[in-house]
């Protein structure tokens, strides 16, 4: 028993301690990538994407009344799927992303969506502000994911939710490599492919309610209570 224990204990050590992903950005770097990527984020993103945001929704069984948080409204896509009987606050780092973020919600005269530049990383909400924190498609693409999370997690309230909707390293010995040999390219769109979820979640402390892979599997909608 002591044996699997301290086999345990290793890798737990090894989760908290190891990097998540091959490569390094800084804000500056992720601004300027999505800052060109703002124009044709729709149309590259929009469609593919899209089958997990709806299957997001859905599972954040969202409550007439509840504050939302989205962490990452990119080009406000997200913003027409949510009920008008909830508040929802979106914020976004990329003031050009913003700029198409204000013109989708204004058109759609969707009220109940106020939109805000800020670094998720430093988020300028009160504690526990949040009945649903949600990060779509967005903790590979930042500079520092754990303290996005740790953000998330402070921001939301405490029998509140946490929502991620992500693509993880691959969990087959292939495609892990190859997850990992296509980050410095793929970090030039936008995102990091090889973010390791174990590690991930060791290291925020988030635990998991359920995981569900989406769009062929390539990406996982993972939801938390945030206690």
């Amino acid at each position: 028993m002591a044996l699997f224990e301290r086999e345990g204990d290793k890798l737990q050590a090894d989760l908290n301690s190891q990097a998540l992903s091959v490569i390094a950005v800084e804000n500056d770097f992720v601004e300027g990538v999505y800052d060109k990527l703002a124009t044709v984020y729709d149309v590259f993103f929009g469609p593919i994407l899209h089958p997990g945001r709806l299957l997001a929704l859905q599972r954040m069984d969202i409550q007439p009344g509840d504050r939302v948080l989205e962490v990452g409204v990119g080009t406000g896509i997200n913003s027409a799927l949510y009920p008008h009987n909830c508040h929802v606050t979106a914020i976004d780092f990329s003031a050009s992303m913003l700029a198409k973020a204000h013109g989708r919600v204004r058109r759609k005269g969707l009220h109940h969506v106020t939109l805000m530049e800020m670094d998720a990383a430093a988020l300028t909400f009160a504690d526990e502000s949040f009945d649903i924190v949600y990060a779509p498609y967005l903790v590979n693409c930042v500079s520092d994911p754990l303290k996005v999370v740790r953000e998330m997690q402070r921001v939301c309230k405490p029998d509140g939710k946490i929502v991620l909707l992500n693509h993880f390293r691959s969990t087959n010995w292939f495609m892990s490599w190859f997850d990992r040999v296509l980050t410095p390219l793929t970090v030039h769109i936008g995102f990091k492919s090889d973010l390791d979820l174990p590690g991930f979640l060791a290291q925020t402390g988030l635990q998991p309610v359920s995981i569900e892979k989406v769009i062929s599997g390539l990406w996982s909608l993972v939801i938390c209570d945030r206690d």
